[in-house]
């Protein structure tokens, strides 16, 4: 954990790529931000930061047996972390980037810790969000994420300045792209041939294609 809290402000069209390694250098000293995506802003560290997972967990004060999502930069980065059969990839590729969140088998490449203990799956996104893109390009692994929805709220923060001022105590970083949506993703449950509407959110849901 790092000392100080950082406010990163990008623009969001067009973010600074110094302003961006700030937050990479954070990110790679076992650090926690909160980052812009299409469905809210997100709280995220690297795959392998166990203390940085149990940090977003207190944060949402969520249990061990929440399953957080890995947000990845494009499809063959998800491809790593997800057994992806080719149903499933010209779905995804259909769909990707996009406001959904997939359910998938874990490959080897997914800690044990961060799978669904019964199932072995784990949830995987691919935001069409251009600051997070860029962030995420820095990086082989995905970022390991939690909506940031404080106890109590039913949607996602939306405004950096404002998640900085009232979570500055609790993260390292707060990566300022902009005012995001708040409505959550589209979960879709894809571990068999057949896509299954686990919750319905500002992605719309195909069926059979």
């Amino acid at each position: 954990m790092l000392s100080d809290c950082q406010y990163i402000n990008v623009h969001p069209d067009n973010p600074q790529p110094r302003m961006l390694q700030q937050a990479v250098d954070i990110l790679n000293h076992d650090g926690v931000i909160a980052y812009p995506t299409e469905s809210g802003y997100a709280l995220g560290c690297l795959l392998d930061n166990k203390k940085g997972a149990d940090r977003i967990r207190r944060i949402r004060q969520l249990s061990e047996k929440h399953e957080l999502t890995l947000v990845c930069k494009d499809l063959s980065n998800l491809s790593e972390y997800a057994k992806v059969g080719n149903t499933q990839y010209r779905y995804l590729k259909k769909h990707l980037p996009g406001p959904y969140t997939f359910i998938l088998p874990a490959s080897r490449e997914v800690p044990k810790r961060l799978q669904s203990p019964k199932r072995k799956t784990i949830g995987l996104r691919i935001t069409p969000n251009i600051v997070t893109n860029m962030l995420l390009s820095y990086f082989d692994k995905p970022l390991l994420s939690a909506s940031l929805i404080l106890p109590g709220d039913e949607h996602p923060m939306t405004d950096g300045w404002s998640i900085y001022e009232t979570l500055n105590h609790a993260l390292d970083a707060v990566l300022d792209g902009g005012f995001s949506g708040f409505e959550p993703t589209t979960i879709i449950d894809f571990t068999d041939e057949e896509p299954v509407l686990v919750r319905q959110g500002q992605g719309e849901f195909f069926g059979d294609e």
